[in-house]
């Protein structure tokens, strides 16, 4: 028995030189697992693209969570045989890398942006994340994922960048990208639009005013927007508005003197919020600039994209909209114009998460992806869309999971997943930042040009505005495979198998991915969706810094080390379900790990290796010990390739510690210092095989005390316990 059984299991002394001897060894790449043998040149792929972190910080809860549960899912995978593929990569995350940089610039220089620069922006953006990406690899790789690094990709490297620039132009040309104006969400601190995904709902107390407008009373929690309101609009289905007609005109004292209103009839009206009635903004509201589209009413500017009135507003021209609020209520009172104040009215407020600004739903030219209009798509290997035929982006999007061709595990998720896209708008895909993909478009003299690459002649500008970083997310599963080329790598393990991520992100990433693989490659982008939950505190509560609640992964690797951080993330947590999750967890299964470490001590103390040359007769209780290891083996892996890493861990986790530890191993003891020598012999080969064997089934689970009890074994398969075979028949 190895010296090193004499003492305690210590993580901390184990794991970083564990990783360094899998790293080492080149098997994290399946092309390398194929030149040593591992893995037939022809064997089954499974591949799978690693959701990007963020350069901005550090690894939290939830990133550990994720890579918890796709490695397990790629040992699993590796050590039955198949050229098993995970990519590395990292994401710019272009708003908030340039917040965090421009703020920390303006902390010490008090300069903004404009007075450095675009050029030297990015030369100091470059420099942050080359230090905040070095940063999130080495967390990685504490949590022992076994990326392929050889692949590792970075969404604005030159590579994806080249992917990026020919799905934009591909897009362009097929109509489905277009510049127009349409209401976006805007950010008047960063000055830029943001996508939905970077949006946070913040529940806030304001007050809710009810006004007199004409022979109609309306409610709003924002007056200030309402200088320009000229439609009255009721549902037609209202009796109690019967006799009003679309288009009629009514003349009404308003905040600046008298209008004349037109009433609209429509059905996005809720007949049952307030009085029934309201009146719009266009320019400054969805629902507004929707019942705008649809009657081709005027749309009028209210406020700037700064946060201040426009001159429509009067006397409070130029006052930012939160001072101004109070004054244009009290203007109204004076007018007799407010009927009642709700002092106690709860509602959410848009904020970017990104930057804490308040969003400011604004009319502005911007550049689109049209999700309704036809394209003929040539190559389709999509169930239900034929190659050749018309459909459209949503069409293709719905179809995907309709058919079964892409699962959604749970499968409550996929009546979300349906709803989005049933109520997809145009996505638009640019931003009024300098860090990012460039639009390739450039102007000159009034004309246009859209390519991959800059004009060659001199005298064209390049549009200001990068594309949403979910653009180029959207890509991922093929950009990190040689797409635009048509690579080995995108021939062989394209689609990938799964993708797995957290169940917030289903609309934003999930069914992005799904419209750009199947628009470029008329085909899906996987073939599994594994929506994880979100990893709260012991109390249920959102692990927040405010609350003081955080309990960093880093921290706990340190403390217990990765094996048990890992198998907390797993037991107890079915697919798409929130985890509750404590320290004293974490704890429990440090504890876990020092049980294997002394189970295998007891084994490998009581075992001499001319004991193991070959199998001897087995004594009908041991033939039974290994008929209910054997169990335990079929109904794991079963489980794994269900996605149900949960019930498999635990049986896993049982069957160590109560059959092998509790039971069998007290049992062993009588039998191991009893005088007959045949059932010694056939006890200690059943306890080695149920060892090793429990050591394969636990490695994807807790990969580094596995590995490391794995090296000192006398007999086994493979050097590695990472590219040994898969547990199958014991008997």
């Amino acid at each position: 028995m190895d010296d090193k059984f004499l003492k305690p299991y210590d993580p901390q002394a184990t794991e970083d030189k564990i990783y360094q001897k899998w790293e080492d060894s080149g098997f994290f790449n399946p092309d390398k697992c194929v030149e040593a043998g591992i893995c037939s040149a022809d064997a089954e792929t499974f591949s799978i693209v690693l959701p990007p972190p963020n350069v901005t910080g550090t690894l939290h809860m939830g990133h550990a969570a994720m890579l918890a549960i796709e490695d397990i899912i790629v040992r699993f995978n590796r050590m039955r045989g198949k050229k098993t593929l995970w990519i590395p990569g990292t994401d710019s995350a272009a708003i908030a890398t340039q917040s965090k940089v421009e703020s920390e610039i303006y902390k010490k220089e008090k300069k903004t942006r404009y007075d450095i620069g675009r050029e030297e922006l990015m030369k100091r953006i470059n420099v942050f994340t080359e230090d905040s990406k070095s940063i999130i690899l080495n967390q990685l790789r504490k949590m022992g994922s076994s990326l392929d690094w050889s692949r590792y990709a970075y969404t604005l490297d030159e590579k994806r960048y080249h992917a990026v620039m020919t799905a934009f132009v591909r897009m362009y040309e097929a109509g489905l990208i277009y510049r127009g104006a349409r209401i976006v969400n805007w950010d008047p601190a960063l000055q830029t639009t943001v996508s939905d995904d970077e949006m946070v709902r913040k529940e806030t107390k304001d007050k809710f005013y009810y006004l007199k407008y004409g022979p109609f009373i309306i409610g709003t929690a924002r007056p200030e927007t309402k200088f320009g309101d000229k439609y009255v609009v009721m549902h037609p289905d209202d009796k109690r508005y019967s006799k009003y007609k679309h288009g009629d005109k009514i003349e009404l004292e308003w905040i600046n003197g008298p209008i004349t209103a037109t009433i609209i009839k429509d059905s996005a009206v809720d007949m049952e919020f307030g009085t029934g009635v309201m009146t719009i903004t266009p320019w400054h509201d969805l629902t507004d600039f929707e019942i705008a589209e649809r009657h081709d009413l005027d749309k009028e500017q209210i406020i700037d994209y700064n946060g201040k009135l426009l001159p429509i507003a009067g006397e409070f021209k130029g006052m930012h909209i939160k001072k101004a609020r109070d004054l244009i209520v009290e203007k109204l009172e004076k007018k007799g114009l407010v009927e009642s104040i709700d002092e106690g009215y709860v509602h959410s407020l848009s904020i970017n998460d990104r930057g804490g600004a308040t969003i400011e739903p604004q009319i502005k030219e911007q550049w689109f992806i049209d999700v309704d209009k036809e394209f003929v798509l040539e190559d389709s290997k999509i169930e239900g869309i034929r190659s050749g035929s018309s459909t459209t982006l949503k069409k293709l999007m719905k179809k995907t999971v309709e058919s079964g061709q892409i699962d959604i595990l749970p499968e409550r998720f996929k009546k979300t997943y349906y709803h989005w896209i049933d109520n997809l708008r145009p996505w638009c895909i640019s931003r009024q930042i300098w860090f990012g993909h460039r639009i390739p478009v450039w102007y000159k003299d009034k004309k246009m040009y859209v390519g991959v690459k800059e004009p060659e002649k001199a005298g064209w500008e390049q549009d200001p505005d990068t594309l949403d970083t979910w653009f180029s997310s959207g890509l991922w599963t093929f950009s990190t495979l040689g797409w635009p080329e048509t690579t080995s790598d995108l021939t062989e393990y394209h689609p990938t198998n799964v993708l797995e991520t957290g169940y917030d992100i289903i609309f934003f990433w999930v069914a992005r991915m799904i419209l750009m693989s199947g628009f470029h490659l008329g085909d899906t982008p996987f073939k599994t969706v594994y929506l994880h939950g979100l990893v709260r505190d012991e109390k249920g509560q959102k692990m927040s810094k405010s609350i003081g609640n955080i309990i960093d992964p880093l921290d706990m690797i340190q403390k217990y080390g990765g094996d048990a951080t890992r198998l907390s993330l797993i037991i107890g947590v079915a697919p798409g379900n929130d985890l509750k999750l404590s320290e004293n967890k974490i704890k429990g299964y440090k504890h876990f790990a020092n049980k294997i470490w002394n189970i295998s001590r007891f084994i490998l103390s009581n075992i001499e290796n001319s004991e193991l040359k070959e199998r001897p007769p087995l004594t009908e209780k041991d033939e039974g010990l290994l008929r209910e290891l054997e169990e335990t083996v079929r109904s794991a892996t079963e489980d794994i390739e269900k996605y149900r890493l949960d019930l498999a861990a635990d049986k896993i986790y049982q069957y160590i510690w109560h059959s092998l530890a509790d039971v069998i191993l007290e049992e062993s003891k009588e039998v191991l210092n009893g005088e007959d020598s045949y059932e010694k012999l056939s006890r200690k080969w059943t306890l080695y095989e149920i060892l090793t064997t429990s050591l394969k089934l636990l490695h994807p689970f807790m990969p580094y005390v596995t590995e490391e009890i794995w090296s000192s074994l006398p007999k086994k398969d493979r050097e590695l316990l990472m590219v040994t075979k898969w547990p199958a028949h014991i008997n």
